[in-house]
């Protein structure tokens, strides 16, 4: 047998498998079929089957179909964040301080779960195929959305309205566990070693568009149907529309085919019956679980959760800055920098993913502070006191370009950290456990260390009160806390990742994934067989 894998076949068989084709060429269209068995290399334990029907996809639809499901998914992860403090009253009882508490819990179940959720459809993903795993992921998702659209409140069912919202916000946390790890690892495992941070930054998109989505559609419906109305039933509009976005994902995902890497390795019987246990049962992958969580994803996360959400957060909490003025300032940072996450993903591919991951991370961490304290000045916040009687503050003439100037470096450091990330991930686990092992650490570091980031960096803000545990935070001594001792969180996490990042991690653009199941070549060979023939009939 030649080092292709290939038996030497005749000319006239070696036609038959360029017609009926049994690799795909991963450089143009995408096929996953059944292997085609010549009778004389069957055996009695392989019986033979006639081939089966045949759906190509051009990459750019691989990627587009993966994508799109996945900003649905984190569109409706996301919506619940946005409009907490409209959920709060209408699901929680007591004060506006515990209904808001309440809520904010709740949002933190959503992340709380997500590590399990890798756990469990990592499991499907390496057992029994990617494409499996995402179907079910968006339809779970989907289907928790917009029952929570539907959801009656707490004046109405009582205390079965906080319990089985609850009880969906976890459904949303588990079929995100899941998600990301599967449409990343679709489109590596069809892209060529050499670009595989380009493709795989397209999915990298996904998340910061999603959240553009979700901003969006509620700044429509806000403006469109008013306060009052959007307060009394408007709010459940934006989650009801995810019916016919997952019903849209559904069909266009349920056309594709499993990976060809994936079909391959599971032809060769190099797939995981135990994907679990081996994950994470298996000392030597536990320290690779946890040099990706510390050394690559905590600070990533932490990155991606300062620059989107609590930027948006501080705006209008800390700044007082409206919400519509807020909102026009995210929206229009998140067009200006998302294209920079292919960027930064096809620059991985040339100078590695551990110098734009961690580099992010590090001037991120130097500029946080600076960047934050031209934001409060930007803003012009002067104190004032709501209808309650509730000392606030209000910002005064706001530069708006500014503010927008300043997200948007933000969302860059952002692209600088996520681009590469699924690219790293994907070389950094092998494939036999690689939907398991890859999605642990991912939603560790993002559902722990970036979901609890507004949070925590709240309550070190409140902490830091002159009376406070944390008052040597707070010099200045102002009543309210420091409201940059927040940052503090970020910028530590951030740190500690380049630390050990640096130190640990080892760089991973150069591994070739599909060595694992026999090389490119084995692809090519068959193609080149084809293209030869053809040459050579038209020839005769």
């Amino acid at each position: 047998m030649p080092p292709g894998g290939l038996p030497l076949l005749s000319l006239t068989r070696r036609k038959e498998v360029a017609r009926e084709g049994n690799v795909e060429s991963r450089f143009g269209r995408f096929a996953v079929r059944e292997p085609t068995e010549d009778a004389s290399l069957t055996t009695l334990s392989q019986p033979a089957r006639a081939p089966s029907a045949i759906q190509d996809h051009k990459l750019p639809f691989v990627i587009g179909a993966s994508a799109i499901g996945t900003v649905i998914e984190w569109y409706d992860f996301y919506l619940y964040a946005v409009l907490a403090v409209f959920l709060a009253p209408v699901f929680f009882p007591g004060d506006p301080t515990s209904q808001t508490l309440s809520a904010l819990a709740t949002f933190g179940a959503g992340f709380a779960v997500r590590p399990f959720g890798a756990v469990v459809f990592g499991r499907i993903g390496d057992k029994t195929g990617r494409k499996v795993a995402f179907l079910l992921t968006v339809s779970i998702m989907g289907g928790a959305t917009v029952l929570v659209g539907l959801l009656p409140g707490y004046a109405t069912i009582g205390i079965l309205a906080p319990i089985l919202l609850v009880t969906l916000r976890m459904l949303q946390g588990l079929a995100l566990g899941g998600e990301y790890g599967g449409a990343a690892i679709y489109v590596a495992e069809h892209a060529p070693d050499e670009k595989r941070g380009l493709y795989t930054s397209w999915i990298q998109t996904t998340a910061t568009v999603g959240l553009f989505c979700a901003l969006g559609v509620i700044l429509v419906f806000r403006l469109g149907l008013g306060d009052a109305a959007f307060k009394d039933f408007g709010w459940r509009i934006p989650f009801l529309l995810s019916a016919v976005l997952v019903a849209g994902a559904l069909y266009i995902r349920m056309r594709l085919q499993e990976t060809p890497l994936y079909t391959r390795a599971r032809a060769q019987g190099k797939t995981s019956q135990s994907p679990t246990s081996e994950s994470l049962g298996n000392r030597r992958n536990w320290k690779l679980i946890l040099l990706a969580l510390f050394g690559m994803t905590a600070g990533q996360a932490v990155v991606w959760y300062t620059g989107q959400f609590y930027a948006l957060s501080f705006m209008t909490t800390q700044l007082g800055v409206k919400f519509t003025d807020a909102y026009t300032v995210m929206l229009v940072a998140i067009v200006l920098a998302t294209p920079f996450f292919v960027v930064f993903g096809a620059l991985s591919d040339r100078i590695g993913r551990k110098p734009i991951i961690l580099g992010g991370c590090l001037i991120a961490a130097i500029s946080y502070l600076p960047i934050y304290m031209t934001m409060h000045t930007f803003a012009n916040p002067q104190p004032a006191v709501d209808a309650a009687g509730k000392a606030i503050q209000v910002a005064t003439n706001p530069n708006i370009l500014g503010l927008t100037a300043l997200v948007w470096i933000q969302i860059v450091f952002v692209t600088m950290v996520y681009g590469p990330i699924a690219a790293f991930l994907v070389e950094f686990f092998p494939a036999r456990i690689r939907y398991t092992s890859l999605s642990v650490p991912y939603h560790l570091g993002n559902g722990e260390f970036g979901g609890w980031l507004p949070y925590i960096a709240t309550a070190i803000v409140a902490a830091s009160v002159p009376t406070g545990a944390l008052a040597f935070l707070n010099p200045a001594h102002a009543p309210g806390g420091n409201i940059f001792a927040g940052l503090v969180y970020p910028i530590a996490i951030a740190l500690m990742t380049v630390v050990i990042g640096g130190l640990y991690v080892r760089e991973t653009n150069r591994v070739r994934i599909w060595d694992e199941v026999g090389g490119e070549s084995e692809s090519a060979a068959v193609a080149g067989v084809a293209a030869g023939d053809a040459s050579a009939v038209a020839g005769q």
